[in-house]
């Protein structure tokens, strides 16, 4: 008899066990996939008889993932399944409508199962395997009864994935938490009954070939018995009766055969109750570190910013920041290194999720020069006072136009900007004249002013502003 198999597609991994549990009472083999795409890749090597399938999953979900199944001719056959906590008439059939044979809830009972598989054809031939199975152990010697392996606990979910899911939202968490504890327990029930079953049967079995063996046994001694105990007769006294034969080794026998069910099912009953409790106390565990993550989320929550607030605070950040480039005299304006700190900028700003607009304004210091129109200008003597220079002014930035004042590498970046952002982000350029940011000497003071001294502020004022500014 083939091995029906089965595939279950969930991101949950407590759903993927409870459901695996019930299917392996009915012996299916069951595979496992965390995610549409990964079940797919399956289903290039392998074709299960059937294939359970979320809704709800990151990146590809349950009904693009049947379309996709039923869209390929060599998986078109495959029946599937919905698994999924959703429910109305209305999902029933857009699923069907996709090539779904049903919808299974994700609190499905054994009976439920059952009837699925009745439905699908996977479980006739395991009945009638099942009854040959009994019939030819029926047949054999009797034999002592095989010992049923204990049960073995579900395993707990850590925290990590209580939370997880990537596509349900955290207010699930404890809802889904309160209806795991009874699911664990029918699941329990569902995987041990047929073990106890089939244990009593055998049991029954063994019980029946002792009984009848110890018979066989008794019934061959009583006349060996008889004899041995019987007197020789005595001419001057009459005959003695026999003594009537013990029983108390066949009520010993009796009796201890029918202790051993007993204490078979006791020591089953104390693993399962220990199980049980162990299970509840991990639960109830996790049910508190749910409860305390869910208020951390909550308070988080509660003090996140609006975006307003949050644009409002980069601006301000940035602003407050005086992100200004000095420009060396002599060197065009939006080049070098105000160039690499634009990119830095706008890196930091698709970073922080900032929508927007920013402004590089470039601005021209005046320098003490000395020299002439005809042989060039340069910076003057620090020692020369400033009554003395032949230019206060910035001939450099005179002579250069607006798209002289930017490089090709600035302009290129300038104009990738919102493709690479998606319009998140734009670039901005201007030139604010000879506005400073630090004022001249002037009045008394410009008198004792050195060439040296005025060109530092200069310097300071020779410069490019990036201001940025949220998209209202």
């Amino acid at each position: 008899m083939t091995t029906k198999r089965a595939l279950i597609v969930d991101d949950s991994r407590s759903a993927r066990v409870i459901l695996s549990r019930m299917l392996e009472a009915y012996d299916l083999q069951v595979d496992a996939a965390e995610s549409a795409e990964q079940a797919l890749e399956y289903l290039r090597q392998n074709r299960p008889d059937v294939v359970f399938m979320d809704h709800l999953m990151p990146g590809m979900d349950g009904f693009q993932a049947i379309q996709a199944i039923k869209s390929n001719p060599d998986t078109a056959t495959i029946p599937v399944m919905m698994y999924t906590s959703q429910e109305g008439e209305l999902y029933v059939s857009q699923a069907r409508a996709l090539g779904a044979v049903g919808v299974l809830p994700k609190t499905v009972k054994p009976g439920d199962v059952s009837r699925v598989l009745y439905q699908l054809h996977l479980l006739p031939e395991r009945r009638e395997g099942r009854s040959n199975l009994f019939e030819s152990e029926d047949n054999d010697a009797p034999r002592a009864p095989a010992p049923t392996p204990a049960p073995q606990p579900m395993p707990a979910r850590t925290p990590a994935a209580a939370l997880r899911t990537g596509s349900q939202p955290a207010v699930q968490v404890e809802r889904e938490t309160r209806t795991q504890v009874g699911e664990v327990e029918t699941a329990l029930r569902n995987a041990m009954a047929p073990a106890l079953r089939e244990y009593n049967a055998e049991l029954r079995r063994y019980i029946a070939a002792s009984m009848e063996v110890l018979t066989r046994k008794i019934a061959s001694d009583k006349p060996a018995a008889t004899d041995s105990a019987t007197p020789v007769a005595a001419p001057e006294r009459a005959p003695e009766p026999a003594p009537a034969p013990s029983r108390w080794p066949l009520l010993a026998a009796v009796a201890a055969v029918a202790l051993i069910p007993t204490i078979v099912l006791s020591v089953l009953y104390l693993e399962t109750l220990r199980s049980t409790r162990a299970l509840t106390q991990s639960y109830t565990r996790l049910a508190a570190i749910a409860e305390e993550q869910q208020a951390q989320l909550t308070a988080l929550a509660a003090a996140r910013p609006t975006t307003a607030e949050f644009a409002q605070a980069v601006t301000t950040a940035i602003t407050n920041a005086a992100d200004r480039e000095l420009v060396p005299y002599g060197e065009t304006p939006l080049a070098g290194a105000r160039l690499e700190h634009l990119r830095t900028l706008i890196e930091k700003l698709r970073t922080d999720g900032f929508k927007g607009k920013v402004v590089a304004s470039s601005f021209a210091g005046e320098y003490c020069l000395t020299g002439n129109g005809i042989e060039g200008y340069s910076i003057a003597a620090d020692d020369l006072p400033v009554k003395r220079c032949d230019l206060i002014g910035n001939p450099f930035d005179d002579s250069l136009t607006s798209a002289q004042r930017q490089s090709l590498p600035f302009a290129n970046l300038v104009t990738s900007i919102p493709q690479q952002t998606g319009n998140a982000l734009s670039v901005e350029v201007t030139h604010g004249g000879r506005t400073p940011a630090v004022p001249y000497p002037e009045g008394d003071t410009l008198t004792k002013t050195t060439a040296g001294e005025w060109n530092r502020i200069a310097a300071q004022n020779n410069r490019v502003e990036f201001v940025a500014s949220a998209a209202q």
